[in-house]
């Protein structure tokens, strides 16, 4: 243990506090990791397309209070951007934005 346990009673609480979006970036990088070698992908892929999944899921969990969906709903987010992949979230997005503007 350390000297200042105060550092550990940070973490907890700061683990407290972003659990939701913790827990929704992991799922979202454990089934991508799943999915790509399920799918036959390589190590590589695993490697690469795994954590971008779980970046974007937290990001996106980041964001969900803004249109009003609870935190407690981010692992749900984490395990479809997982399952959908890097590449599936980005032709949703692509759909999504260029429906109502320049298709650019």
């Amino acid at each position: 243990m350390p000297e200042k346990p105060e550092h550990w009673a940070w973490l907890a609480s700061w683990l407290e506090e972003q659990w939701p979006a913790v827990y929704a970036a992991g799922l979202g990088t454990f089934i991508a990791a799943l999915r790509v070698l399920y799918g036959g992908g390589g190590w590589r892929q695993v490697c690469l397309e795994a954590p971008l999944c779980g970046a974007i899921t937290l990001s996106a969990s980041a964001g969900l209070q803004l249109i009003s969906i609870p935190a407690s709903a981010a692992p749900f987010f984490g395990g479809v951007i997982g399952l959908l992949g890097v590449e599936g979230v980005r032709a949703a997005a692509r759909r999504h934005l260029t429906q109502n503007g320049d298709p650019q």
